[in-house]
């Protein structure tokens, strides 16, 4: 992963960020609900979400960012300016709505463990699909996660990941469909999450 990587419209990501030191950035039920709805609130103007996996010390995100004329649009909105390519980044603008979702997050986390400080690292890695199949890869990787970390046994088993979202029929923020158009079908996508994972020792 690379933290500089520019975040441009109309692009795949799959985005990280872990807690300073060993921190957690996920102590409670609470937490993992108030971090999806910040998500929500800073990032979906801006990019669809199609998989996500919270970690007590660490997130990963499957993002595609939205077509460059709506995240023109919502320049205009949030910065009251018309975006002029010769004097804005768009790929800053978007990097700043991660940003201010670690940041808002961090405020409210503060306030109520009465800390101070940085939670999250620095910079947000991130890694760009070049291929579908690199797609499949990161949505895989973030479902994995949990098991990976021992902190279930199964795909499906973690309650603070997207794959019972993407398996439901359920309200969701989530490009379900467009997840399960990526692998296929639905049917597909539970098939390819069913696979042994075998952890490298």
């Amino acid at each position: 992963m690379n933290k500089y990587i520019p975040l441009l419209p109309d692009t795949v990501y799959h985005l990280y960020n872990h807690a300073n030191g060993s921190e957690k950035v996920f102590r409670e039920h609470y937490n993992y609900r108030f971090f999806l709805e910040k998500l929500k609130l800073h990032l979906l103007p801006v990019m669809d979400v199609y998989a996500y996996s919270l970690i007590p010390n660490h997130f990963h995100l499957v993002v595609k960012t939205k077509e460059e004329a709506a995240i023109v649009h919502e320049f205009k909105n949030k910065k009251g300016v018309i975006y002029d390519s010769k004097v804005h980044d768009l790929s800053d603008f978007i990097m700043h709505r991660v940003g201010n979702l670690l940041n808002s997050y961090t405020k409210s986390y503060n306030m109520v463990y009465r800390r101070m400080g940085s939670l999250f690292m620095a910079n947000t890695k991130r890694t760009i699909a070049e291929r579908l199949e690199d797609i499949l890869t990161f949505i895989f990787y973030a479902h994995k996660n949990a098991v990976h970390h021992g902190l279930t046994g199964k795909i499906g088993e973690w309650k603070y990941d997207s794959y019972p979202d993407l398996t439901s029929c359920d309200p969701t923020f989530l490009k379900r469909d467009e997840v399960h158009a990526i692998f296929g079908s639905r049917e597909q996508m539970i098939y390819e999450h069913s696979k042994l994972i075998i952890e490298p020792k």
